[in-house]
């Protein structure tokens, strides 16, 4: 169940993540490394997942030409790393190429394509003249990246429903986004909580702040843990 969760390591240096990250490990099975820690530390981040017995999720959001992001693909998978995020805007050509060298490198490594940010809603988009719905345009960027060979998606907890409908079963899922009761929003606009994430279908639900912030990290995680294997035992 731990490997259903993974924490945000969004710390300016090693020494901060590993301290948090320690305390969490017995319910988060997956550290997420994303551009803050990696630009500080570089692959060394990565190899905190080894040393703590947990996955690692390298959140960079490649979005690049097609060989450039092919490349980073390849070093990525060479590091160990479980997950590794795209942006599905990046267009088929890059995730397609993304998607085959992924498979040549015969690793574990999973890709995610980033629909839109959890950060955006529709006065965000519409500024950078996206007029459609967000709901609308996360479909049309999910249904581009599976059509393309990438099985994973990035989306919020307000799309996660739709698209496990609409996608089926064998796609994976992870949602950042997730607040618990109670959580204050920060920068998120499209948020859920762990339950409603689960019951809809999420895969991975990624948390960082509820669990970086609380007063007691190790006991937040641990309530978050417990709340998803309640909702994936509670028929929805």
């Amino acid at each position: 169940m731990r490997d259903q969760l993974a924490f945000a390591l969004d710390f300016p240096s090693l020494v901060e993540a590993e301290a948090c990250a320690a305390r969490v490990t017995e319910s988060v099975g997956v550290l997420k490394v994303g551009l803050e820690l990696f630009v500080a530390e570089g692959p060394k981040a990565v190899a905190l997942g080894a040393r703590l017995g947990c996955h690692v999720f390298l959140d960079l959001k490649l979005h690049d030409i097609p060989e450039t992001v092919e490349r980073a693909v390849a070093t990525a998978a060479q590091l160990g790393v479980r997950f590794l995020t795209v942006h599905a805007g990046g267009g088929p050509r890059m995730l397609e190429a993304a998607a085959a060298r992924a498979a040549r490198e015969g690793t574990a490594l999973q890709l995610l394509a980033v629909t839109v940010l959890t950060s955006l809603d529709a006065q965000d988009l519409a500024a950078v003249g996206v007029t459609a719905p967000p709901s609308e345009h996360v479909k049309r960027l999910a249904q581009l990246a599976v059509s393309s060979g990438v099985s994973g998606l990035v989306c919020s907890p307000a799309e996660v429903g739709g698209l496990r409908t609409e996608l089926g079963a064998d796609v994976f899922l992870c949602t950042p986004g997730i607040r618990p009761t109670g959580s204050a929003l920060g920068d998120q606009k499209r948020v859920g909580t762990p339950s409603s994430a689960v019951r809809d279908g999420s895969s991975l639900l990624v948390v960082g702040r509820p669990i970086r912030e609380a007063s007691d990290p190790a006991l937040a995680a641990r309530s978050i843990l417990a709340e998803i294997a309640e909702a994936r035992a509670t028929p929805s």
